[in-house]
């Protein structure tokens, strides 16, 4: 049955991605343009003699409260931890992890080693947080998030083997490739093509599938060698190409098609010496604008503004503050078990907002991964329940490093936290394992969180539902005074550059609201 240019770029994204979509996008004469969001500009000295407070110390929190106290607010951030950046967490030797469900560990990685347990990669399209990084002189460097040399790994299939990346993308790139070109050449597209067209599809099939000259899959060098080439007579060995059966497996390429998705697409960064680089730039920005150990009890109205009723972390005892504005920036999973004066639709729109889980698990080891596997930095995906092991991109070629060795989310991620810890690192230890044989037993120190079992976060990030645009809507406006900000309140969940956005918008709000009524 003919098919549509439509339904055959739809199909090659599907297929083999985004870059291969592009590429028969581009061979056909068709290109899309992207758009960037406006900066952020207020004017100075705007703000004098308001007050603002801000609930939560997270990226959201503390952008809010630089960029509105450049313009002159009067802000006071408060913070239930004894730390700022929320779900910018970053552990070293002797910190200290207590979740909600008593247990508790202690990091007892060598000085100097440390593991980005929340937020741990920074897009390159994420213009806001990168441009932080700039005006505070965050030095950052390239995080491998993608290494074609790691693997891929359904174990639950006891006849595969890890699949290198490399040989899994472009042994499915040649298969779908000889198929379209057979297609095209049996006349299935001939209402659709024209001459040119078709001319020129099967010429970027050869080049994308690394066909040969009568359009079939013999196996590439992209692939990879069984017996690479060197010197004198050793000309190389390219690997037999995998069947479709195995590169059909929709579990596979649940895996393989992650560094399609556009923020995790190279490059991408990570602050010089952990993610909580970021937040302590803005915190010595802000100085005493920022006040910890301050939980916050009760959120009230009055007649020309906000109160707050905090427990003062230095004293125990409760504190009561005013101010002309609030920025609830404190995740949705917390933020409603407090008491408030939020108009009723609020708090009803609070109550069905799913929060997901997340579960990283961290190793101190031996670099075996680079020394005998030759992979440095990415990730390869098993899976199994702990999902992908992911190899640190920092210190590359030192003795030591942090392995991710477990990266569960949502269903997969309760699953896993539900178990005792040392089942979870006995299921860690074995995937790493299955990878790389012989080298579990380096594995040392390991280190577990569960977000939605951290006290003040309760979850990872929003999990916005289907049907539920309006509760967005709904949160996304002020109720009266109080104004609302984070990731959950972007299109860019789960990311610190969402929180910085929807940070951005908070303040624009106000700041148009405060010139409407104090011209």
């Amino acid at each position: 049955m003919p098919i549509s240019r439509r339904d055959l770029i739809t199909g090659i994204g599907l297929a083999s991605g985004v870059g291969a979509a592009t590429v028969a996008m581009q061979s056909l004469g068709l290109l899309a343009a992207t758009a960037q969001a406006a900066p952020l500009s207020l004017q100075p000295g705007s703000g004098k003699g308001v007050k603002i407070i801000i609930l939560g110390g997270g990226i959201a929190g503390l952008t809010a409260a630089y960029e509105l106290g450049k313009s002159g607010y009067e802000c006071t951030v408060l913070e239930a931890r004894e730390r700022v950046g929320g779900r910018n967490l970053t552990l070293r030797h002797g910190a200290k992890i207590e979740m909600n469900d008593g247990t508790s560990q202690v990091c007892a990685f060598d000085e100097g080693q440390y593991f980005n347990a929340g937020a741990a990669r920074l897009a390159s399209q994420h213009e806001a947080i990168l441009g932080y990084c700039r005006e505070f002189g965050v030095e950052l460097e390239v995080e491998v998030n993608a290494n074609r040399s790691a693997y891929v790994w359904n174990d639950h299939l006891t006849s595969q083997k890890p699949i290198q990346l490399r040989q899994a993308i472009n042994d499915t790139r040649g298969r779908v490739s000889e198929l379209l070109g057979k297609a095209i050449n049996a006349g299935a597209l001939d209402q659709d093509l024209t001459g040119a067209d078709r001319d020129q599809m099967i010429e970027f099939l050869k080049t994308y599938g690394d066909l040969s000259p009568d359009l079939l899959y013999k196996g590439s060098t992209r692939s990879g060698y069984l017996d690479p080439p060197g010197a004198g007579d050793q000309i190389g060995v390219i690997r037999e190409p995998l069947d479709m059966r195995t590169l059909l497996d929709a579990d596979m390429w649940k895996d393989v098609m992650f560094e399609e998705i556009i923020d995790m697409q190279a490059t991408t960064f990570q602050p010089v010496g952990g993610m909580d680089r970021i937040t302590a730039a803005f915190e010595k920005k802000l100085g005493p604008v920022v006040q910890k150990s301050c939980e916050v009890k009760e959120i009230r109205r009055t007649p020309n503004g906000v109160s707050i009723i905090y427990r003062d972390g230095a004293t125990g005892k409760p504190r009561m503050v005013g101010a002309d504005y609030c920025i609830c920036t404190i995740p949705i999973s917390v933020l409603r078990t407090i008491p408030s004066d939020f108009a009723e639709p609020y708090r009803t729109a609070m109550v069905d907002i799913v929060y997901g889980n997340a579960v990283k698990i961290a190793w101190q080891s031996r670099r075996f991964w680079e020394t005998e596997s030759h992979i440095y930095g990415g990730i390869s995906f098993v899976r199994s329940l702990p999902g992908m092991i992911w190899y640190p991109s920092a210190k590359i070629m030192s003795e030591k490093g942090i392995l991710i060795g477990a990266y569960a989310a949502d269903a997969d991620a309760d699953s896993l936290s539900a178990k005792p810890l040392t089942d979870q690192f006995a299921l860690s230890r074995k995937a790493v394992e299955g990878l790389h044989p012989g080298h579990g037993k380096e594995l040392e120190s390991p280190l577990e969180i569960a977000w939605a079992k951290v006290p003040y976060s309760l979850g990872n990030s929003a999990r916005w539902q289907a049907g539920q645009e309006q509760l967005y809507a709904l949160l996304d406006t002020p109720d009266g005074p109080f104004y609302f900000a984070g990731e959950h309140l972007s299109h860019i969940g789960g990311w610190q550059e969402g929180a910085i956005l929807s940070a951005h918008r908070a303040v624009r709000a106000i700041d148009k609201h405060r010139r409407t009524a104090r011209p």
